[in-house]
């Protein structure tokens, strides 16, 4: 359980009179593998440099990065993540960046990780009285189930809950998870940050028969995607399991699966009949999403579920498991849930999406349409407001100049 949230401490950074935002926002892999939580993360660097707030991002980094990063990157110490070596983990603050930090003197910390170099950063700034702000991207509580070791999961859940108490304010993607988090002690503490989706790159005219044949999709199959890491807390083998279940029954499916990741040796063993792209960017990444027929999310991980709203504004219908990220983006008929563990009743709902092409139509419309609710500059405006909010201006403040106007609020 979560403890009752604490009296926020005021930042001695913060202005006196018109002067830019100053934000440190830690992260545990902000450009050097691709992810839907570093492209949030960028998405709202480069919004809040936009609004004129300087910006400066501690994380691992690479020699290969997977992208250009938004604003001023400075690499942390780090090591390769045992068994993930894809993955890094960040060594903590040491002295030459706290005195890094200390030069840059932020108003604010932004944690996007509850790792060592997050949990050193929200000491850090606790030592300077500088408000801190985390953010949830993903449920790191149900790794453990995925690679056999479910005996530490009680102290993950430990470990998050001192982070999030720790906390002046904390970002979540879904109001469903809003409202645990509150109800698990932190109300008044939670504010919500939801997600947007680029609906000119993830749109139905996409849709390629170039594509299916270049990617030998029969003419009488149906396409069943997997969209993501190919990771096992993805839920990888719920969905091999699904394609096997729907073969038996005689559905005319075509497993496609986008994406790269250390799993793909062992799904293309253990699904041989897949079409495995690899890692796509831009309009190829577009027009293999728009060119599947149904959109298959096993997740349980997820925090907000970014492929789902890309497959959905591709105007593809969904069945998603039922978790807060599939509930909260799937209502009004833009997709189908399934009880978690329940592998039957996916399959059911598949298989019928698969046999009525005009219900498939329907469907993707609408999750099309439900789609045009989420855009990048909407979503990074309610971690602006939540800054704002947190640093005592929220009411007062001219929210196009960061220009305080009861400076004497805030010591």
């Amino acid at each position: 359980m979560y403890q009752s949230a604490v009296r926020v401490t005021p930042s001695r950074f913060t202005p006196r009179g018109q002067e830019p935002l100053r934000v440190a926002l830690f992260s545990g892999n902000y450009n050097y593998v691709r992810d839907g939580a570093n492209q949030a993360l960028n998405r709202l660097v480069e919004y809040l440099e936009r609004r004129g707030a300087s910006v400066r991002v501690y994380s691992p980094t690479s020699k290969t990065p997977a992208f250009a990063p938004e604003g001023k990157l400075v690499s942390v110490p780090s090591v390769s993540l045992p068994g993930r070596g894809e993955y890094r983990l960040g060594l903590g603050l040491p002295s030459s960046l706290r005195r890094d930090l200390r030069a840059f003197r932020p108003h604010l910390f932004h944690l996007s990780a509850p790792d060592w170099t997050g949990s050193a950063a929200q000491r850090f700034a606790a030592d300077l009285g500088v408000p801190i702000v985390a953010s949830l991207h993903t449920r790191f509580e149900k790794y453990a189930d995925f690679y056999g070791a479910r005996f530490v999961r009680p102290a993950i859940e430990r470990h998050l809950a001192r982070f999030y108490t720790r906390s002046d304010c904390v970002l979540v993607p879904t109001r469903a998870i809003a409202d645990e988090f509150s109800a698990a002690g932190l109300e008044g503490k939670v504010r919500q940050w939801g997600r947007g989706v680029d609906r000119a790159l993830f749109n139905p005219a996409r849709r390629s028969a170039e594509w299916r044949a270049r990617n030998a999709v029969p003419r009488s199959a149906v396409t069943l995607l997997f969209f993501g890491r190919l990771v096992r807390e993805k839920g990888l083998s719920d969905f091999a399991d699904v394609c096997d279940r729907l073969t038996a029954r005689g559905v005319a499916i075509h497993p496609v699966v986008v994406g790269e990741g250390p799993e793909r040796r062992w799904l293309e063993r253990r699904l041989p009949s897949a079409c495995l792209t690899g890692h796509l960017m831009g309009e190829a990444l577009g027009e293999a999403i728009a060119s599947a027929d149904i959109f298959f999310n096993p997740s349980t991980t997820e925090a907000f579920g970014n492929v789902t709203l890309e497959a959905m504004a591709s105007a593809l219908p969904t069945v998603s498991v039922d978790v807060p990220s599939g509930s909260a983006l799937l209502g009004d008929g833009a997709g189908v849930l399934y009880p978690p563990g329940d592998l039957d009743a996916a399959v059911v709902h598949i298989a019928r999406l698969a046999a009525f092409g005009d219900m498939r139509a329907r469907m993707g419309q609408r999750a099309r349409q439900a789609s045009a609710a989420y855009d990048w500059d909407s979503a990074s405006l309610q971690v602006w407001e939540s800054y704002l909010e947190l640093l005592g201006c929220g009411a007062v403040v001219d929210r196009a100049s960061f220009d305080l106007r009861r400076s004497k609020d805030i010591r």
